[in-house]
């Protein structure tokens, strides 16, 4: 059994993790940690845990929780993951990061994204990206494990294999996402209280959202140079799940069914991507690790659409993926 501990468990994102935990028959949870409950039970915090897990949230050194367990899930918020998984890693635990804190390639970036200093800088650029259907090769070996971001999945699933056979121009890239107001976490703010966002759409941090910089990079591992994305993330009035609409000019002219090969070969026997012939909406990968996507060529643009759940392959699914990646796990135990 693999012993797992979760790192800031009170959040939507730790919640996701520790029910595809439960009926995982390879993981045993053995510590979940949160520095403001208390010895609260984590279904005092997460209810619909009662009867399920009966474990208390502790406020765990991060020697602690790496001696405690083999594999760490860590739910902590940007900036502060930094700071405390050097040390899970040093007690011997390997680790898979929810945060942004390991995705960017170099300090600068990241210094100009999220206004920090980064405090393990060595690590940027060298830690993989965990997209298993993108790195899965990388990812067996790892100790650490930048999990991506739900925007970016959803955007860089449907692009990679594009740009990889030279198919679309890289500088015009146009990115429209509407999320569900579960990827704004449970901390409240205005913009996601009731009243303000029931029955209305609106889109936020137009032109800086902090997932551009990492599809680019990511994108730019692929295409071999670095695109131009203008990414449009949007909150919409439901609680979980992406729809990525994806504009791209191709180099030559192609047919729906050109594109459409493309990415049914670049996942062929891949178990979480999905290239589907209809338009796909959320409620097809509602609370599974699945991504929908599909093509079509509109008056010379590809159009690409795809959906997931954000808190599934946007993050906890992703998550779990990765693990069983690492210890070596059949990719989809506890994940269908």
């Amino acid at each position: 059994m693999i012993k797992v501990a979760v790192l800031g468990a009170t959040g939507y994102t730790a919640l996701e993790a520790l029910k595809i935990l439960l009926r995982h028959p390879e993981a045993e949870i053995v510590a979940v940690t949160s520095r403001q409950e208390g010895r609260t039970p984590v279904s005092g915090v997460h209810p619909s845990l009662a009867g399920r897990l009966d474990l208390a949230l502790e406020d765990l050194s991060p020697q602690e929780v790496g001696r405690r367990a083999d594999c760490v899930l860590g739910c902590l918020p940007h900036c502060a993951s930094a700071e405390i998984l050097p040390q899970v890693l040093a007690a011997g635990a390997r680790v898979v990061d929810f945060s942004a804190d390991y995705r960017l390639d170099d300090a600068a970036t990241y210094l100009e994204w999220y206004g920090h200093e980064h405090p393990d800088a060595g690590r940027l650029g060298a830690t993989v990206y965990g997209l298993p259907e993108l790195f899965r090769d990388r990812i067996r070996d790892q100790d650490l494990v930048a999990n991506p971001g739900c925007y970016s999945t959803s955007a860089i699933l449907p692009l990679a294999p594009l740009v990889k056979a030279g198919l679309v121009e890289t500088d015009d890239i146009i990115i429209d996402s509407k999320s569900g107001v579960s990827g704004a976490g449970r901390s409240p703010r205005l913009m996601t209280h009731f009243p303000e966002c029931n029955e209305s759409m609106s889109p936020y941090n137009v032109g800086r959202h902090r997932h551009t910089p990492e599809i680019e990079q990511i994108v730019a591992r692929h295409a071999g140079v670095r695109p131009q994305v203008i990414f449009t993330p949007q909150l919409a009035p439901m609680d979980r799940g992406i729809l990525s609409t994806i504009y791209v000019r191709p180099r030559r002219p192609v047919s729906d069914g050109d594109v459409m090969q493309v990415l049914r070969e670049a996942y062929a026997g891949e178990r979480f991507v999905r290239i589907v012939d209809h338009l796909p909406g959320t409620k097809d990968t509602v609370n599974t690790n699945f991504c929908d996507i599909t093509a079509r060529v509109v008056r010379g643009r590809i159009l690409l659409i795809s959906c997931l759940d954000n808190l599934v392959k946007g993050a906890a699914g992703a998550a779990v993926q990765n693990l069983n990646v690492m210890f070596g796990l059949p990719e989809t135990m506890g994940l269908l």
